[in-house]
């Protein structure tokens, strides 16, 4: 069964409150279920997992400086062996009787303590080149970064996904809007569709908690395989994580592979560059959201014959909060497809400040009945694309009052 129809057939709550034409597929747990274990957890992970970049790196100059520190004290150490050694020699022209006066020969138990310190810092050394080595390897390559790996650890069950959602106050809703739901017949109904989650956020927390956790996925969207930048692989436990969801690197072509296998896709389209398209960049006041889409995903759809579902996420931009960096690392963050923004949550640490996320899932955007190339192709791609931004607009202003968010505007940038 495919993405697109996936939810249809769930059980779904209508509310007075909501919008008419908008349904409670998964309904927010009380403010309440976060209990003390709950937010600990949130805490501990966020200090791990998002702030891995920190740690891990610093772990790793750590180690480098350890062992650098330990091979010169031994190169020390040897030298000091090798003086001790030409006090029994006679230097060339010197009587032993002249050498032994200019400098008396150690004792036996001062050789004994040179060697010893030689022996234990060549050993510390070792002990710290050793993790070096093994610390790099596993973050370049190691066989925990496999699908089976997480399947075998149960990974999208364990208790710490409950603790985030139940932290967000994790809600989905589908808003179906007044016109009738128009299928395309040529949509093959074994294919799956693709996810479009906006906005993406300091960290795409509303792509990570719709794809890993099993209570995330299994009441709307089902399975799917995560589109991610190629800059996460600098975070070495996400990048863990994400290899056992099957994500994809964010290259057309990987994409495309994907997308040939017949596989659902998820995606935030907005990317790196969104991230820096919001307050407290100049021209942005504080109610204004953002989003930006590029045309490539489109493309794609149209290629592959494969409907969109647009899906916007409330609360995902205010889960962290940026500093205003100057213009010229923001454009080196874009040509070099890294985040370099500075960040911060709670106390000024890499923890989310608690938000209620809410998924609200709009009209399935379908690819032309006759799609084609070339040109043509760029045309349709681009017709997909303004029906897709419209949805995205339609569906914030429809559900953005009982969110709390009446005040707050919606660009498209």
């Amino acid at each position: 069964m495919s993405s697109a129809s996936k939810y249809y057939g769930r059980r779904r709550r209508s509310s007075p409150l909501l919008p008419e034409g908008v349904d409670i597929i998964v309904e927010s747990s009380p403010f309440d279920a976060c209990s003390i274990v709950d937010k600990f957890l949130v805490y501990a992970s966020s200090l791990i997992v998002v702030g891995s970049p920190i740690w891990f790196y610093g772990g790793i100059i750590y180690l480098f400086r350890k062992w650098r520190h330990y091979r010169e004290l031994a190169n020390a150490a040897a030298a000091n062996k090798n003086i001790t050694t030409s006090h029994y020699a006679t230097s060339s022209g010197e009587s032993s009787q002249e050498s032994s006066e200019k400098q008396p020969p150690l004792s036996q138990e001062e050789i004994q303590k040179f060697n010893l310190d030689y022996e234990q810092y060549q050993r510390l050394a070792k002990r710290y080149c050793t993790a070096l080595v093994t610390v790099l390897i596993l973050s370049i390559w190691g066989p925990h970064r496999s699908r089976k790996v997480g399947e075998f650890l149960n990974a999208r069950k364990w208790r710490l996904w409950d603790a985030w959602l139940n932290y967000v106050g994790y809600t989905v809703l589908h808003d179906k809007g007044s016109a009738t739901r128009i299928n395309n017949p040529q949509v093959n109904n074994n294919d799956d569709a693709i996810l479009a989650f906006v906005p993406h956020g300091i960290f795409p927390f509303a792509l990570a908690f719709s794809c890993l956790p099993q209570r995330g996925y299994e009441e709307t969207w089902g399975v799917f395989r995560p589109v991610v930048a190629t800059a996460t692989k600098l975070f070495p436990l996400v990048r863990t994580f994400i290899a056992w969801m099957g994500g994809i690197d964010a290259s057309r072509s990987a994409v495309s592979s994907a997308l040939n296998l017949s596989e659902s896709v998820g995606i935030a389209p907005g990317g790196i560059a969104e991230m820096f398209e919001t307050y407290p960049k100049p021209g942005f006041h504080r109610n204004d959201e953002a989003f930006r889409v590029r045309n490539g995903i489109f493309k794609l759809a149209v290629k592959h014959n494969r409907p969109i579902i647009p899906i916007y996420c409330f609360g995902a931009t205010k889960m962290l909060r940026r500093v205003q960096l100057p213009t010229f690392i923001e454009n080196l963050s874009r040509m070099l497809k890294i985040s370099l923004c500075l960040f911060f949550g709670k106390l000024g640490l890499p923890i989310p400040f608690r938000q209620r996320l809410m998924y609200v899932m709009g009209k399935t955007i379908y690819p032309p009945i006759n799609n084609t190339s070339g040109e043509l192709l760029d045309q349709q791609a681009q017709e997909m694309h303004h029906r897709f931004c419209d949805e995205i607009i339609r569906i914030f202003e429809n559900n953005k009052e009982h969110y709390g968010w009446g005040n707050k505007m919606i660009r498209l940038v």
